[in-house]
Parts: structure tokens; sequence; C-alpha cells
């Protein structure tokens, strides 16, 4: 019996689009909030708390304090939060904020597929290229634990996120971006090219955070299990999987490459011959898969308002005070 479930491909669409409209729109109002800071007039919107998502070493700093010291950053507590909710739905449902959630993953998939209508097909690395390719973003991943979760001490974390720096780091980002050097420009203009050539390249290859909670999704209880009674050897999975990962071989799909973003699922015309699975025996609606990530990821957001861990305690006075001295806080 044939099975169209083409519809989780769209729903999964129309999630990515609207977080990406979100995330917009959320970029916008932070620029118009650090434009009047920086111009010395009171911010016509308020900070949108949300920004802190793009500092995740710093998250992960302030997940070390909060474990080690019981303190909860309240500089930046957005930035744990965002971290433990991408976290959190990991061990819980796959790499799945990766593959639902992430607007850096939903833009890397969006140029490949670019490229793929420009060129005809993207092109897949030999194995000999590709596994030490790999291997970059778990080496930058262990750099960045080692530096934060072993050589640095909690006094050291605390004297970090107690500086000017830390609270004003998103508006340096903002300025980062807003500003480029030519080498930067130079360095994206490059990535864009090849993620128009190779899928997910950034993902794939460089992400240290995607390889991170690669490794916490191993944890999942949900898998993506194929029934071989089932399957009608089409390869439609394995060719159309974004982490290019060979499902129509595998009975239970384990990689920390897979982001739980059920594509080979409805790619699947075989009834029963590919789900998402808990404890490899209770099979998952995809429905459901989608309902719980968001609840996950959007539920800790809720959580965290409702117990004051979300708004940051740096006043819009105190931002003005730094603001003098901005430039100096990256280049002394």
């Amino acid at each position: 019996m044939r099975s169209d479930r083409s519809y989780i491909r769209k729903v999964r669409y129309a999630v990515q689009g609207i977080i990406s409209l979100l995330v917009l729109y959320v970029g916008f109002t932070f620029y118009l909030f650090a434009e009047d800071l920086m111009q010395g007039r009171v911010p016509s919107l308020p900070r949108p708390p949300s920004v802190e998502g793009f500092m995740p070493i710093g998250a992960l700093m302030s997940l070390k304090l909060l474990v080690t010291e019981g303190i909860f950053d309240p500089v930046h507590p957005a930035a744990l939060v965002l971290f433990c909710g991408a976290a959190l739905s990991s061990v819980l449902l796959k790499k799945s904020f990766c593959g639902w959630i992430c607007p850096v993953g939903t833009l890397s998939e969006a140029v490949w597929k670019v490229g793929q209508r420009i060129f005809g097909k993207n092109v897949t690395l030999p194995r000999f290229i590709d596994y030490p390719l790999r291997s970059l973003k778990y080496i930058l991943m262990a750099f960045f634990l080692f530096i934060i979760l072993v050589k640095m001490s909690s006094q050291e974390v605390i004297g970090f996120l107690s500086t000017p720096y830390w609270k004003v780091t998103d508006i340096k980002l903002l300025q980062f971006f807003m500003e480029m050097s030519l080498m930067t420009q130079i360095a994206i203009g490059v990535l864009i090219a090849l993620s128009l050539i190779v899928k997910n390249f950034w993902c794939r290859y460089l992400c240290p955070y995607g390889g991170l909670l690669g490794l916490v999704s191993l944890l999942s209880p949900v898998k993506i299990k194929r029934t071989d009674l089932a399957c009608i050897h089409c390869g439609l999975c394995s060719r159309h999987c974004p982490s290019l990962l060979p499902v129509d071989r595998k009975r239970v799909i384990r990689s920390p490459e897979c982001m739980g973003c059920l594509t080979c699922v409805s790619h699947c015309p075989a009834q029963g011959a590919l789900d998402a699975m808990v404890t490899g025996r209770k099979r998952m609606s995809p429905l459901a898969f989608v309902l719980m990530v968001m609840s996950v990821y959007f539920g800790l957001i809720l959580v965290a308002k409702l117990t004051g861990r979300w708004h940051s305690s740096v006043s819009y006075e105190e931002l003005r005070s730094l603001v003098p001295i901005l430039d100096g806080l990256i280049h002394p």
C-alpha cells in the first residue's frame, strides 16, 4: 500500500518560514534599538532578548556557572534559555533544533537548493574528503568545551560575565555584521559559494553548535526506524536526506548527523516502512513529533518568561554609558 506523506515537508517549510520571519523581525527590532542607543536616544522599541540565541559560547559559560555555582546569569539570561532549549529538544527528539528551528540551518538548506536548481545537482564529496572535513566541527566543539568547561574556573567565568564586553556583546555582534571587514566578506562569500555546491556545507562541516547537539542527540529515545518487510527499496529516503545518510541501508538511524527533519519519512511511499519510533517500539506520528519539538523549545522560553529568567537586568542607562567605549572593548 502506497502512502503520501508529503504534507510533512509542507509543515516543516511552514515552521521554518515562520521562525525565519520571526528572526528577521527580532533582528530588525534589535537594529532599531541599538541605533537609538548608539545615537544617544531613548530606544523607541524594547530590546528583544531572542537575539541572545546567536551567543552560544557565552551561553555555555552561563550553563557552567549555573551548574557549578547555582547562579543564573542575569546579564543575558535568554542566551542560556535558548541554548538549553536547543539541547533539551536534541536530547529528547534527535537534533530537531537543527532540522526545524535553527535559522542558519534554514538558510543553509535554501542555498543548496538554489544551487541544485542552478547546477542540476549538488556535489557529494568522496569519503576521504568528507570524513576529515566533518571532523572539523567536532574539533571546534572540543576546543570550546575544553576552554570553557575545563580550563576556565567558575571565578573566571563570573569575571567574564561581569565585564562591560559581555553586557554589550549583542551590540558588538550586530556591529560585526553591519561593518564587516573585507576578509569577513570574502569568507562569507566563499562559504555561500561552497554551500551552493555541497548540501549544508556549514552545518555538515563547520558548525560546532550542531556538532554538540548531534552528540547529545545520541541519547534521544526517538529515532528513525526502517521496517525491512514493508520497505520497497526505492532509495527515495536516502536520495532526499539532507544529511546524506544511507537510510535505505539501515534498520535504525543512530547517526549524530540526523536532524530529525523527517524528510526521509515524507518521501517514503511505502506505508509502515519508515517512521519515527520511540525506543524502537512505539510509532510517533509526524505531527506529534513536530508538536513535541515546538512544545519543548518554546515551552522552555515560556517558563523563563514566567519565572523572570528572560529579560536582561542591564538597564538602558547602563548600556548608554557603555556606548562610548564600545570600540575599545574589542580594540583597547
